[in-house]
Protein backbone atom coordinates (compact mmCIF):
# COMPACT_ATOMS: atom_id res chain seq x y z
CA UNK A 1 0.00 0.00 0.00
CA UNK A 2 0.67 3.59 -0.15
CA UNK A 3 0.93 5.55 2.98
CA UNK A 4 0.61 9.08 3.37
CA UNK A 5 1.83 10.71 7.44
CA UNK A 6 1.21 13.79 7.95
CA UNK A 7 3.48 15.93 10.46
CA UNK A 8 7.32 16.40 10.31
CA UNK A 9 8.62 15.85 14.01
CA UNK A 10 10.41 13.29 15.98
CA UNK A 11 7.53 11.00 16.24
CA UNK A 12 6.82 10.86 12.49
CA UNK A 13 10.16 9.83 11.24
CA UNK A 14 9.47 6.81 14.35
CA UNK A 15 6.36 5.93 12.32
CA UNK A 16 7.70 6.09 9.04
CA UNK A 17 10.67 4.37 10.45
CA UNK A 18 8.89 1.60 11.42
CA UNK A 19 6.11 1.79 8.10
CA UNK A 20 9.11 1.16 6.02
CA UNK A 21 9.86 -2.71 7.76
CA UNK A 22 5.88 -3.67 6.64
CA UNK A 23 6.47 -6.03 3.45
CA UNK A 24 2.66 -4.37 2.99
CA UNK A 25 3.91 -0.51 2.59
CA UNK A 26 5.50 0.16 -0.92
CA UNK A 27 6.00 3.55 -0.79
CA UNK A 28 5.63 6.14 1.91
CA UNK A 29 5.12 10.00 1.46
CA UNK A 30 5.75 12.81 4.37
CA UNK A 31 4.23 16.13 4.84
CA UNK A 32 6.00 17.58 5.30
CA UNK A 33 8.73 15.34 6.83
CA UNK A 34 11.82 16.42 7.78
CA UNK A 35 15.83 15.50 6.13
CA UNK A 36 15.67 12.31 8.42
CA UNK A 37 11.98 11.21 7.58
CA UNK A 38 13.79 11.70 3.78
CA UNK A 39 15.44 8.70 4.31
CA UNK A 40 12.84 6.48 4.95
CA UNK A 41 10.04 8.43 2.86
CA UNK A 42 9.28 10.82 0.18
CA UNK A 43 8.64 14.07 1.68
CA UNK A 44 6.42 17.03 -0.12
CA UNK A 45 6.65 20.71 1.70
CA UNK A 46 3.21 21.06 2.43
CA UNK A 47 2.71 22.12 6.34
CA UNK A 48 0.94 20.48 8.82
CA UNK A 49 -1.57 22.68 9.46
CA UNK A 50 -2.15 23.63 5.64
CA UNK A 51 -5.54 21.61 5.93
CA UNK A 52 -6.60 22.57 2.51
CA UNK A 53 -2.72 21.74 0.95
CA UNK A 54 -3.00 18.46 2.43
CA UNK A 55 -6.20 17.97 1.18
CA UNK A 56 -5.32 18.08 -2.96
CA UNK A 57 -2.12 16.36 -1.58
CA UNK A 58 -3.79 13.35 -0.69
CA UNK A 59 -6.65 13.43 -3.76
CA UNK A 60 -2.92 13.87 -6.26
CA UNK A 61 -1.31 11.06 -4.33
CA UNK A 62 -4.33 8.41 -3.65
CA UNK A 63 -3.40 6.82 -0.63
CA UNK A 64 -4.12 3.90 0.83
CA UNK A 65 -4.11 4.92 4.21
CA UNK A 66 -3.17 8.37 6.00
CA UNK A 67 -1.72 8.50 9.35
CA UNK A 68 -1.92 12.11 11.13
CA UNK A 69 0.67 12.55 13.54
CA UNK A 70 0.36 16.15 15.07
CA UNK A 71 -2.86 17.37 17.24
CA UNK A 72 -3.08 19.99 15.78
CA UNK A 73 -3.69 19.23 12.69
CA UNK A 74 -6.40 16.66 14.13
CA UNK A 75 -8.18 19.52 16.12
CA UNK A 76 -8.48 21.51 12.87
CA UNK A 77 -10.76 18.41 11.27
CA UNK A 78 -8.35 17.16 8.93
CA UNK A 79 -9.32 13.79 9.60
CA UNK A 80 -13.18 14.59 9.29
CA UNK A 81 -12.34 16.53 5.65
CA UNK A 82 -10.00 13.45 4.80
CA UNK A 83 -13.22 10.97 5.36
CA UNK A 84 -15.71 13.11 3.55
CA UNK A 85 -13.33 12.21 0.61
CA UNK A 86 -13.52 8.48 0.97
CA UNK A 87 -9.52 7.89 2.59
CA UNK A 88 -8.83 5.36 5.03
CA UNK A 89 -7.34 7.46 8.18
CA UNK A 90 -5.74 6.72 11.25
CA UNK A 91 -6.37 9.99 13.24
CA UNK A 92 -9.93 11.02 15.75
CA UNK A 93 -11.94 13.44 14.27
CA UNK A 94 -12.34 17.33 15.45
CA UNK A 95 -15.17 16.15 18.12
CA UNK A 96 -12.97 13.42 19.59
CA UNK A 97 -9.40 15.56 19.52
CA UNK A 98 -11.54 18.14 21.84
CA UNK A 99 -9.67 15.72 24.65
CA UNK A 100 -6.58 17.17 24.04
CA UNK A 101 -7.37 20.83 22.25
CA UNK A 102 -9.83 21.73 25.42
CA UNK A 103 -8.33 20.23 28.79
CA UNK A 104 -11.56 21.90 30.21
CA UNK A 105 -14.04 19.45 27.82
CA UNK A 106 -11.63 16.37 28.75
CA UNK A 107 -12.20 16.97 32.31
CA UNK A 108 -15.80 17.52 31.60
CA UNK A 109 -15.84 13.74 29.87
CA UNK A 110 -13.59 12.25 32.76
CA UNK A 111 -15.97 13.78 35.25
CA UNK A 112 -19.53 11.84 32.87
CA UNK A 113 -17.15 8.97 32.76
CA UNK A 114 -16.45 8.70 36.64
CA UNK A 115 -12.69 8.98 36.02
CA UNK A 116 -10.17 9.28 38.67
CA UNK A 117 -8.57 12.76 38.44
CA UNK A 118 -7.40 15.79 40.36
CA UNK A 119 -9.72 18.04 42.15
CA UNK A 120 -9.92 21.07 39.23
CA UNK A 121 -12.31 24.20 38.17
CA UNK A 122 -12.08 26.04 34.89
CA UNK A 123 -11.73 29.68 34.99
CA UNK A 124 -11.79 32.29 32.20
CA UNK A 125 -11.39 35.36 34.84
CA UNK A 126 -8.29 36.35 37.10
CA UNK A 127 -9.66 37.29 40.07
CA UNK A 128 -11.46 34.50 40.48
CA UNK A 129 -8.88 32.35 40.02
CA UNK A 130 -6.64 34.20 42.37
CA UNK A 131 -9.32 33.21 45.23
CA UNK A 132 -9.22 29.75 44.05
CA UNK A 133 -5.40 29.70 44.30
CA UNK A 134 -5.58 31.43 47.69
CA UNK A 135 -8.19 29.02 48.62
CA UNK A 136 -6.20 25.77 47.56
CA UNK A 137 -2.84 26.87 48.78
CA UNK A 138 0.72 25.01 46.62
CA UNK A 139 1.77 23.04 45.76
CA UNK A 140 -1.14 23.69 42.33
CA UNK A 141 -1.09 22.81 39.15
CA UNK A 142 -2.43 25.42 36.63
CA UNK A 143 -2.90 24.55 33.06
CA UNK A 144 -3.81 26.40 29.79
CA UNK A 145 -7.14 24.43 28.44
CA UNK A 146 -6.25 25.19 24.63
CA UNK A 147 -3.36 23.52 22.84
CA UNK A 148 0.52 24.85 24.15
CA UNK A 149 2.95 22.14 22.15
CA UNK A 150 3.24 20.25 25.83
CA UNK A 151 4.43 23.36 27.91
CA UNK A 152 0.72 24.74 28.53
CA UNK A 153 1.35 23.39 32.40
CA UNK A 154 2.93 25.24 35.59
CA UNK A 155 3.08 22.90 38.53
CA UNK A 156 3.53 25.84 41.02
CA UNK A 157 5.16 25.13 44.77
CA UNK A 158 4.07 28.42 45.89
CA UNK A 159 0.91 31.00 45.48
CA UNK A 160 2.82 33.63 43.63
CA UNK A 161 4.06 31.48 40.97
CA UNK A 162 0.29 29.99 40.73
CA UNK A 163 -1.18 33.60 40.62
CA UNK A 164 1.52 34.97 38.00
CA UNK A 165 1.13 31.66 35.57
CA UNK A 166 -2.14 31.94 35.84
CA UNK A 167 -2.03 35.63 35.15
CA UNK A 168 0.27 35.20 32.41
CA UNK A 169 -2.08 32.55 30.74
CA UNK A 170 -4.84 34.23 30.78
CA UNK A 171 -3.52 37.38 29.57
CA UNK A 172 -3.01 35.87 26.17
CA UNK A 173 0.38 36.93 26.56
CA UNK A 174 2.16 33.40 26.95
CA UNK A 175 -0.35 31.27 25.19
CA UNK A 176 -2.70 32.99 22.96
CA UNK A 177 -6.23 32.51 22.72
CA UNK A 178 -4.98 28.73 24.13
CA UNK A 179 -4.67 30.32 27.49
CA UNK A 180 -7.43 32.19 27.67
CA UNK A 181 -9.53 29.14 29.45
CA UNK A 182 -7.38 27.41 32.26
CA UNK A 183 -8.19 24.29 34.36
CA UNK A 184 -6.36 24.80 38.10
CA UNK A 185 -6.06 21.44 39.66
CA UNK A 186 -4.94 19.88 42.93
CA UNK A 187 -1.29 18.92 42.50
CA UNK A 188 -1.02 14.83 42.34
CA UNK A 189 1.88 12.75 43.91
CA UNK A 190 3.23 9.83 42.63
CA UNK A 191 5.03 8.38 39.37
CA UNK A 192 3.99 9.48 35.71
CA UNK A 193 3.43 6.83 33.52
CA UNK A 194 2.08 6.99 29.82
CA UNK A 195 0.00 4.54 28.65
CA UNK A 196 -0.98 4.35 25.00
CA UNK A 197 -4.02 2.94 23.24
CA UNK A 198 -4.95 1.94 19.47
CA UNK A 199 -8.72 3.02 19.65
CA UNK A 200 -11.33 1.75 17.22
CA UNK A 201 -14.87 2.50 17.65
CA UNK A 202 -15.18 -0.31 20.81
CA UNK A 203 -11.77 -2.06 20.19
CA UNK A 204 -8.90 -1.30 21.89
CA UNK A 205 -5.72 -2.38 22.17
CA UNK A 206 -3.01 -1.35 24.65
CA UNK A 207 0.58 -0.72 23.87
CA UNK A 208 3.36 -1.13 25.65
CA UNK A 209 3.96 1.08 28.75
CA UNK A 210 6.26 4.10 28.77
CA UNK A 211 7.81 7.12 30.38
CA UNK A 212 7.97 10.69 29.16
CA UNK A 213 10.03 13.17 30.87
CA UNK A 214 8.56 16.61 30.80
CA UNK A 215 10.78 18.58 32.78
CA UNK A 216 13.73 20.37 31.26
CA UNK A 217 16.33 19.65 33.96
CA UNK A 218 17.86 16.64 35.66
CA UNK A 219 16.15 15.37 38.65
CA UNK A 220 12.63 16.68 36.77
CA UNK A 221 13.28 20.34 37.65
CA UNK A 222 12.79 23.22 35.77
CA UNK A 223 9.81 24.17 33.27
CA UNK A 224 7.71 21.88 31.44
CA UNK A 225 8.62 20.78 28.02
CA UNK A 226 7.40 18.73 25.15
CA UNK A 227 9.17 15.89 26.59
CA UNK A 228 13.30 15.59 26.74
CA UNK A 229 13.35 11.61 26.69
CA UNK A 230 11.25 8.56 27.00
CA UNK A 231 11.57 4.54 27.64
CA UNK A 232 9.61 1.22 27.37
CA UNK A 233 8.50 -0.41 29.19
CA UNK A 234 8.13 1.50 32.49
CA UNK A 235 8.41 -0.42 35.75
CA UNK A 236 6.05 1.51 37.37
CA UNK A 237 3.07 0.14 35.40
CA UNK A 238 2.22 -3.14 36.69
CA UNK A 239 -0.29 -5.08 35.08
CA UNK A 240 -2.64 -4.12 38.05
CA UNK A 241 -2.11 -0.76 37.36
CA UNK A 242 -2.32 -1.65 32.97
CA UNK A 243 -5.78 -3.05 33.73
CA UNK A 244 -6.90 -0.03 35.59
CA UNK A 245 -6.25 2.31 32.89
CA UNK A 246 -7.70 -0.22 30.49
CA UNK A 247 -10.64 -0.69 31.99
CA UNK A 248 -11.45 2.34 34.93
CA UNK A 249 -10.33 4.98 32.69
CA UNK A 250 -10.03 4.16 28.73
CA UNK A 251 -13.20 2.53 28.54
CA UNK A 252 -15.36 4.47 30.23
CA UNK A 253 -14.07 7.56 28.29
CA UNK A 254 -14.52 5.96 25.00
CA UNK A 255 -18.11 4.69 26.24
CA UNK A 256 -18.86 8.26 27.25
CA UNK A 257 -17.42 9.62 23.99
CA UNK A 258 -19.50 7.16 22.27
CA UNK A 259 -22.84 8.48 24.56
CA UNK A 260 -22.43 11.72 22.97
CA UNK A 261 -22.32 10.76 18.93
CA UNK A 262 -18.30 10.86 19.36
CA UNK A 263 -16.36 7.66 17.69
CA UNK A 264 -12.71 7.39 18.24
CA UNK A 265 -10.25 6.09 15.71
CA UNK A 266 -6.93 6.37 16.52
CA UNK A 267 -4.40 6.88 19.50
CA UNK A 268 -5.90 7.51 22.72
CA UNK A 269 -2.47 8.63 25.09
CA UNK A 270 -3.58 8.64 28.75
CA UNK A 271 -1.08 10.38 30.57
CA UNK A 272 -1.80 8.89 34.59
CA UNK A 273 -0.23 9.20 38.05
CA UNK A 274 0.17 6.27 40.10
CA UNK A 275 -0.82 7.18 43.35
CA UNK A 276 -0.77 5.55 46.90
CA UNK A 277 -4.53 4.65 46.06
CA UNK A 278 -4.49 3.76 42.03
CA UNK A 279 -3.51 5.62 38.77
CA UNK A 280 -5.57 8.97 38.26
CA UNK A 281 -5.86 10.68 35.35
CA UNK A 282 -3.62 14.00 34.66
CA UNK A 283 -4.66 14.55 30.84
CA UNK A 284 -5.16 12.71 27.20
CA UNK A 285 -3.68 13.38 24.28
CA UNK A 286 -5.40 12.02 20.74
CA UNK A 287 -2.20 11.02 19.14
CA UNK A 288 1.37 9.31 19.56
CA UNK A 289 3.40 10.67 21.91
CA UNK A 290 6.77 12.53 21.34
CA UNK A 291 9.43 11.08 22.46
CA UNK A 292 7.09 7.92 23.33
CA UNK A 293 6.59 7.00 20.19
CA UNK A 294 10.38 6.68 19.28
CA UNK A 295 10.99 3.74 21.79
CA UNK A 296 7.57 2.28 21.70
CA UNK A 297 7.94 1.79 17.71
CA UNK A 298 11.77 0.19 18.05
CA UNK A 299 10.34 -2.73 20.28
CA UNK A 300 6.97 -3.03 18.28
CA UNK A 301 7.32 -6.26 16.71
CA UNK A 302 3.51 -6.50 15.04
CA UNK A 303 2.82 -4.65 11.64
CA UNK A 304 1.91 -1.18 12.18
CA UNK A 305 0.92 -0.48 8.87
CA UNK A 306 -1.74 -3.66 9.05
CA UNK A 307 -2.63 -2.45 13.00
CA UNK A 308 -3.49 1.41 11.51
CA UNK A 309 -5.03 -0.07 8.41
CA UNK A 310 -7.09 -1.75 10.08
CA UNK A 311 -8.08 0.77 13.02
CA UNK A 312 -8.76 2.87 9.94
CA UNK A 313 -11.45 0.69 8.26
CA UNK A 314 -12.82 -0.26 12.19
CA UNK A 315 -11.84 -4.28 11.69
CA UNK A 316 -9.06 -3.96 14.45
CA UNK A 317 -8.85 -7.18 15.97
CA UNK A 318 -9.07 -7.23 19.84
CA UNK A 319 -5.62 -9.24 20.04
CA UNK A 320 -2.90 -7.81 22.32
CA UNK A 321 0.20 -6.45 19.77
CA UNK A 322 3.88 -8.44 19.70
CA UNK A 323 6.78 -6.50 21.44
CA UNK A 324 10.02 -7.15 21.34
CA UNK A 325 11.40 -8.04 25.17
CA UNK A 326 14.39 -5.61 24.85
CA UNK A 327 13.54 -2.12 26.41
CA UNK A 328 14.61 0.69 24.60
CA UNK A 329 15.50 4.24 25.29
CA UNK A 330 15.14 7.89 23.97
CA UNK A 331 17.04 10.70 24.97
CA UNK A 332 15.69 14.88 22.99
CA UNK A 333 18.70 16.12 22.20
CA UNK A 334 17.58 20.27 22.34
CA UNK A 335 18.39 23.60 20.88
CA UNK A 336 20.34 25.42 24.67
CA UNK A 337 17.77 27.64 25.78
CA UNK A 338 14.34 25.86 24.79
CA UNK A 339 11.97 25.68 25.82
CA UNK A 340 12.03 29.59 25.58
CA UNK A 341 14.66 31.32 23.55
CA UNK A 342 16.82 29.41 21.23
CA UNK A 343 19.29 30.16 18.30
CA UNK A 344 18.33 28.45 14.88
CA UNK A 345 20.41 27.54 11.78
CA UNK A 346 23.87 25.69 13.93
CA UNK A 347 25.73 22.84 12.15
CA UNK A 348 24.99 19.35 13.20
CA UNK A 349 27.42 16.42 12.40
CA UNK A 350 28.21 13.22 13.63
CA UNK A 351 24.96 11.30 13.46
CA UNK A 352 26.98 8.68 11.07
CA UNK A 353 29.47 7.85 13.75
CA UNK A 354 26.73 7.99 16.34
CA UNK A 355 24.45 5.26 14.65
CA UNK A 356 27.56 3.29 13.84
CA UNK A 357 27.54 3.07 17.51
CA UNK A 358 24.45 0.93 17.73
CA UNK A 359 21.65 4.01 17.82
CA UNK A 360 18.92 5.54 15.57
CA UNK A 361 18.52 8.98 15.71
CA UNK A 362 15.23 10.73 14.83
CA UNK A 363 14.68 13.60 13.53
CA UNK A 364 12.38 16.06 15.00
CA UNK A 365 13.93 19.70 14.14
CA UNK A 366 15.92 19.78 11.12
CA UNK A 367 16.34 21.34 8.38
CA UNK A 368 19.08 21.29 5.01
CA UNK A 369 21.11 24.71 4.18
CA UNK A 370 23.55 23.97 1.61
CA UNK A 371 24.11 20.78 2.02
CA UNK A 372 24.26 20.78 5.73
CA UNK A 373 22.13 19.84 8.55
CA UNK A 374 21.50 22.69 10.78
CA UNK A 375 18.92 22.52 13.92
CA UNK A 376 15.73 24.73 12.94
CA UNK A 377 13.31 23.95 16.53
CA UNK A 378 13.37 23.87 19.99
CA UNK A 379 13.88 19.86 19.96
CA UNK A 380 15.77 18.18 17.34
CA UNK A 381 16.67 15.17 17.39
CA UNK A 382 15.89 11.76 19.50
CA UNK A 383 18.63 9.31 20.01
CA UNK A 384 17.54 6.09 20.59
CA UNK A 385 18.76 2.60 21.85
CA UNK A 386 17.65 -0.89 22.69
CA UNK A 387 19.20 -3.51 24.60
CA UNK A 388 19.35 -6.29 26.76
CA UNK A 389 18.26 -4.25 29.56
CA UNK A 390 17.64 -0.77 30.60
CA UNK A 391 20.66 0.43 31.55
CA UNK A 392 22.80 -0.92 28.67
CA UNK A 393 19.97 1.03 26.40
CA UNK A 394 20.91 4.35 27.85
CA UNK A 395 24.72 3.33 28.65
CA UNK A 396 24.40 2.99 24.43
CA UNK A 397 23.07 6.55 23.65
CA UNK A 398 24.83 8.70 25.97
CA UNK A 399 27.83 6.81 24.79
CA UNK A 400 27.21 7.88 21.07
CA UNK A 401 25.67 11.13 21.98
CA UNK A 402 29.68 11.90 22.60
CA UNK A 403 30.16 11.93 18.70
CA UNK A 404 27.30 14.60 18.69
CA UNK A 405 29.26 18.20 17.25
CA UNK A 406 26.78 20.45 17.60
CA UNK A 407 27.46 23.51 19.04
CA UNK A 408 24.32 24.56 21.28
CA UNK A 409 22.85 20.89 21.88
CA UNK A 410 21.41 20.37 25.49
CA UNK A 411 20.13 17.29 26.46
CA UNK A 412 19.34 15.38 29.90
CA UNK A 413 22.13 13.34 31.52
CA UNK A 414 19.08 11.23 33.54
CA UNK A 415 16.43 9.74 31.26
CA UNK A 416 15.18 6.57 33.30
CA UNK A 417 16.74 7.56 36.62
CA UNK A 418 13.39 6.04 38.11
CA UNK A 419 13.12 3.25 36.87
CA UNK A 420 17.32 2.76 37.20
CA UNK A 421 17.72 4.45 40.68
CA UNK A 422 17.72 1.11 42.60
CA UNK A 423 19.91 -0.80 40.08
Amino acid sequence: MKVMVVGGGGREHALCWKLNESASVQEIICAPGNPGIGQVARCITVGAEDIEGLLALAVAEAPDLVVVGPEVALVLGLADRLRTLGFAVFGPSAAAAQLEGSKAFSKEIMQQAGVATAAFEVHHDIADAEALIHRWGAPIVIKASGLAAGKGVVIATDVATAIAAARDMLSGNRFGNAGTEIVIEACLQGEEASCLFIVAGETIVPLASSQDHKALSEGDTGPNTGGMGAYSPAPCVTKSVADTVLNDIVRPVITTLKERGIPFIGVLYAGIMICEDGPKTLEFNVRFGDPECQPLMMRLQSDLAEILLAAANNTLPDAPLQWRDEPALCVVVASSGYPANFQKGQAIDGLEEMEAMGVTVFHAGTAMNAGQLINNGGRVLGVTASASDLAKARHCVYAALKKLRWHGAYYRQDIAHRALRDV
